[in-house]
């Protein structure tokens, strides 16, 4: 517990300097924490308790940094630079993608060019993006400016719960989120193409009377496999074998279903025309193609993450340069 602690911190730290400066860092730091919990455990401290109080006096590691790096920020400062870096990589990295993949779908639906569709896609993806780095940018200079506290916008101050747990392949929120809004998604995807997008339902309305409420149910089920994942903590076999029963349970049946051309509405393939180009056989290449490809791709990766886990393999700590073992539950 207590190195685990220490690396913790110390890995936080190097996240955010140059990489040239990460060996000399790492080895102050560790030197200066050890240093200081060794003259509290002199002192009659326990030693768990020492390491905490160390580290709580050392302060917000992100801070830390900022410090050790010596880089100047401009328009948001050392204070909080973290946040707003770590409030636009979500939503760059999530949110972005799922409201380029609405855009996309909507246009799609309404019978647009593949020229169209890859315009679309990209004008959202500029559109949007600007909007939400301009507006949490302009957010966190106000709150700069006004001399706002970050222990004011934490809602309280920096304290050791707030270090991440470098786990090998544990969830992380961002993750988490990113699983139920896709599966929030796709759900609305399926009850919307009935009543909106285009004048007749994209998918077969045939299936109503049981394929696409059980595919909701599966995407229901995806999100409660994420919850569950996420409050885990840790991936193990019983975590891949899930996955991989919900990943059949889900791909299967749209594979079947778009073999036997029952996955897209006759009336609406009908509506479609794109030249020489036969709509149904490229819709349900298309769709075999990402049910399957997505489907293997998650089962493997899961996989080999719970292996790793089980194994007790060390896993990479990103933009540190070190790698980290957690202890085996």
């Amino acid at each position: 517990m207590t190195t685990s602690l220490i690396d913790r911190y110390v890995f936080t730290v190097l996240r955010r300097v140059p990489e040239g400066q990460r060996s000399d860092i790492e080895r102050e730091l560790r030197t200066s924490i050890e240093d200081a919990v060794d003259a509290r455990v002199d002192g009659g401290q326990d030693r768990a308790a020492a390491v905490e109080q160390t580290l709580l006096e050392l302060g917000d590691p992100d801070r830390l940094a900022d410090g050790y790096a010596d880089r100047p920020r401009y328009l948001i400062g050392p204070v909080f630079y973290p946040a707003w870096q770590r409030i636009l990589v979500m939503l760059l990295s999530v949110v972005l993608p799922i409201v380029v993949a609405v855009m996309v779908v909507i246009r799609i639906l309404e019978d647009a060019s593949i020229g169209e569709v890859i315009g679309t896609a990209v004008g959202t993806a500029l559109t949007a993006g600007a909007h939400m780095v301009f507006w949490v940018t302009l957010t966190f200079a106000i709150l700069e400016r006004t001399g706002v506290a970050r222990s004011e916008v934490r809602g309280r101050a920096w304290s050791l719960d707030d270090l991440p747990r470098y786990e090998p392949g544990a969830p992380t929120p961002v993750q988490l989120v990113a699983t139920l809004g896709w599966a929030v998604l796709l759900i609305a995807v399926i009850v919307l193409q009935q009543f909106a997008f285009t004048e007749v339902p994209v998918l077969d309305p045939a299936n109503w009377s049981f394929w696409w409420p059980y595919l909701i149910g599966v995407l229901i089920l995806e999100g409660v496999y994420a919850v569950w994942l996420f409050r885990r903590g840790a991936w193990s076999r019983t975590v891949a074998v899930v996955n991989a029963v919900l990943a059949a349970m889900f791909a299967i049946p749209v594979t079947w279903l778009a073999a036997n051309e029952r996955f897209f509405n006759p009336e609406w393939i009908a509506t479609l025309d794109w030249g020489a180009t036969d709509p149904l056989a490229w819709l349900t290449g298309a769709t075999i193609c990402i049910a399957v490809g997505g489907s293997l791709y998650d089962v493997v990766e899961v996989a080999v993450r719970s292996e790793r886990a089980r194994r007790g393999l060390p896993t990479p700590v990103p933009g540190t340069g070190r790698e980290f073992s957690a202890p085996l539950s």
